[in-house]
């Protein structure tokens, strides 16, 4: 008989652990977990949008950003870019760029700068033709995509040391 007991004890724990897995508000429809624009919201109050990059998350410009731009790299992107422009060689498996990347994301590039995510991995063409040889590299350009200057940022990377590399 102790068994018994036990046994329910056992199942009714598994089930308590098993519905903490599911993550919070999962079968729930409690409207506090949920986040919703009001269709009166501006533009600057709603949800600001994603791109994919390359590792799979989404590079996003927070709300109220500092008039700068973070955006992952594409071809043409630098043509298509005004004012100044640097690359970041950015790495998802590298922890310094995770760091500078979160600072990105959550303060913005500084003000009338682009900030182009480039993918360490798969664009060798990009590091060859820039000499990039270690991931957190930055590399200012000009608009038709010549090097102005570039700085590693790996012992600091940081919004400030990024503003402090410009040319």
């Amino acid at each position: 008989m102790a068994s018994r007991p036990l046994g329910l004890s056992i199942s009714v724990l598994g089930a308590v652990v098993l519905s903490a897995c599911a993550g919070p508000g999962a079968g729930s429809s409690d409207a506090s977990d949920q986040s919703v624009a009001s269709p009166s919201a501006s533009a600057s109050e709603q949800a600001p949008s994603a791109t994919p990059s390359g590792d799979g998350t989404a590079s996003v410009a927070p709300p109220g950003a500092t008039g700068g731009e973070y955006i992952d790299y594409t071809d043409g992107a630098i043509e298509r870019t005004e004012g100044a422009k640097v690359l970041f060689f950015h790495a998802p498996w590298c922890p310094q760029c995770r760091k500078l990347d979160e600072q990105l994301l959550a303060e913005g590039a500084p003000e009338g700068m682009t900030v182009l995510k480039v993918d360490y991995d798969s664009r060798t063409d990009l590091r060859q033709r820039y000499g990039v040889t270690l991931q957190t590299t930055i590399v200012f350009v000009d608009d038709t995509g010549e090097l102005l200057s570039s700085a590693v940022l790996y012992d600091d990377p940081s919004v400030a040391s990024l503003i402090a590399a410009a040319p």
